[in-house]
């Protein structure tokens, strides 16, 4: 067990932007960032409903558990990870290895069973138990067509079941973000989202008003990266809106790969991303807190 992360070496960079669109401006503001030493990898994030108890995914195939305890805006005051990582198995039950352990995105059904995204060997697998073999999802043709280290990143599940994953960048012969679901046992393609430049999906959470809540990244060079969070809305019909709500500067916090949407007991909405530090021991792993403001609709959208 690695001892709590003392609170004085959080460092704290308020930032606020605003959403793009018509209506009143949305606010999300960093109240918190803590760089600390420990697991590394780290590219999936799930919180507890209240943020205080989280499980993470290494790109490695591990997953590591701790607890957090948080300021009056939601900030991480200290950090504690419980035990050792703890290696996924395969479909044989053995452990997994390379190429088939590149794990990215983490999602926790309310049963406490997991979902796990892998790229290079695309799919999605759950596991009803962590320490066991887990139960392969259906792979469609579609994922056959993502491109190498372009494939599936994202990982989220909706309050009704349905899972979402997005890849990394678009298919072949594409500019276009593909989103894919799973409901009903099988796959399809409710929307896609327009290519946006350099932007690449890295995480993805639903919130409590119902919407996709989608952390992209950037990467500038020797400058470093970029991260936004995009609020996706949708409905039968396809894509009905994306606002951005976050954008960090170039080179402010590291690899922001995993992203946690909760609530806190007053109702607001927050969200906490963590860095892959690429198992680079000169590099920390970040976890940065992000509030919403009052303002932000916490109502499920209307169809």
């Amino acid at each position: 067990m690695i001892a709590p992360f003392l609170a004085g070496f959080a460092l704290i960079l308020p930032l606020s932007c605003f959403a793009q669109t018509t209506g009143d401006p949305v606010s999300a503001t960093v109240v918190g960032s803590v760089a600390l030493d420990g697991p590394g990898g780290l590219s999936g994030l799930e919180f507890s409903p209240d943020g205080e108890r989280f499980i993470a995914l290494s790109d490695s195939a591990a997953l590591v558990r701790g607890h957090v305890t948080r300021d009056e805006n939601g900030a991480i005051a200290s950090l504690t990870f419980e035990g050792q990582p703890e290696p996924l198995k395969g479909h044989d039950g053995s452990a997994l290895s390379d190429p088939y352990d590149d794990a990215e995105g983490l999602a926790e059904a309310p049963d406490g069973s997991l979902y796990v995204s892998f790229e290079l060997h695309n799919r999605v697998d759950h596991y009803g138990q962590p320490d066991g073999a887990p139960t392969a999802l259906p792979v469609p043709r579609d994922f056959v067509g993502l491109r190498p280290n372009d494939g599936l990143e994202a990982l989220a599940l909706s309050a009704d079941g349905a899972l979402f994953t997005l890849p990394e960048g678009p298919a072949s012969g594409t500019t276009d973000i593909p989103v894919f679901r799973f409901q009903n046992g099988e796959w399809d393609r409710p929307f896609t989202l327009p290519g946006d430049g350099t932007w690449r999906p890295v995480g993805a959470d639903f919130g409590p008003d119902g919407r996709l809540y989608l952390l992209e990244r950037d990467f500038w060079g020797l400058v470093g990266f970029m991260s936004r969070i995009r609020r996706i809305s949708f409905d039968d019909s396809g894509l009905t809106g994306a606002e951005v709500l976050l954008t960090t500067t170039a080179g402010q916090y590291g690899n922001l790969e995993g992203l946690s949407i909760w609530q806190d007991d007053r109702g607001r909405t927050h969200a906490t991303m963590v860095s892959d530090n690429n198992f680079l021991p000169v590099l920390p792993t970040e976890f940065v807190d992000v509030l919403f403001d009052a303002g932000l609709d916490q109502t499920a959208p209307q169809d």
